[in-house]
């Protein structure tokens, strides 16, 4: 027992000091010249969709919900957040190069098909961010519309 309360005292120990471990959550300014949604000037209904379901891991406007600020949750959240701007960030849209911005359409219009994104993790937290075959649909038509005209 005594073994016991000793490794439940370190664990707690540990936990309280991994609180001082920082992760950045400071998001860049969002700049209307290079977001994708001031460029294309989206429609409101895909502004929204965008907004509840991708936003927060694919664009410079992620909000941290509570459980982001206690380690070792933190480093989750911010490697899954690095992890989709590294992959997409619609907040720097117009900095991509057409190629590039064309392979994207076309990865979030595979992953909207295949209902890999977003994460079923992401979603249990996120009601907003489940999206509907209709929402997908919406989303997919939109991305195939850009692909179609070139106007990436």
């Amino acid at each position: 027992m005594k073994t016991l309360k000793k490794i439940v005292f370190w664990i707690l120990v540990s936990f309280a000091i991994i609180q001082f471990i920082p992760t950045d959550k400071t998001n860049q300014p969002v700049k209307q010249s290079v977001n994708f949604i001031d460029i294309k000037k989206s429609p409101s209904k895909v502004v929204a969709l965008l907004k509840n379901a991708c936003y927060d891991c694919h664009s410079n406007e992620t909000l941290y919900p509570k459980y982001a600020y206690i380690a070792p949750f933190s480093w989750s959240v911010k490697d899954h957040v690095n992890e989709g701007r590294e992959h997409l960030n619609f907040s720097v849209w117009n900095t991509y190069n057409k190629d590039l911005k064309e392979s994207m359409l076309n990865k979030a219009v595979q992953t909207l098909q295949n209902k890999t994104m977003p994460l079923p993790a992401y979603i249990i937290y996120h009601k907003d961010a489940n999206l509907s075959d209709a929402d997908r649909t919406i989303l997919i038509k939109y991305f195939e519309e850009i692909l179609k005209s070139k106007s990436y």
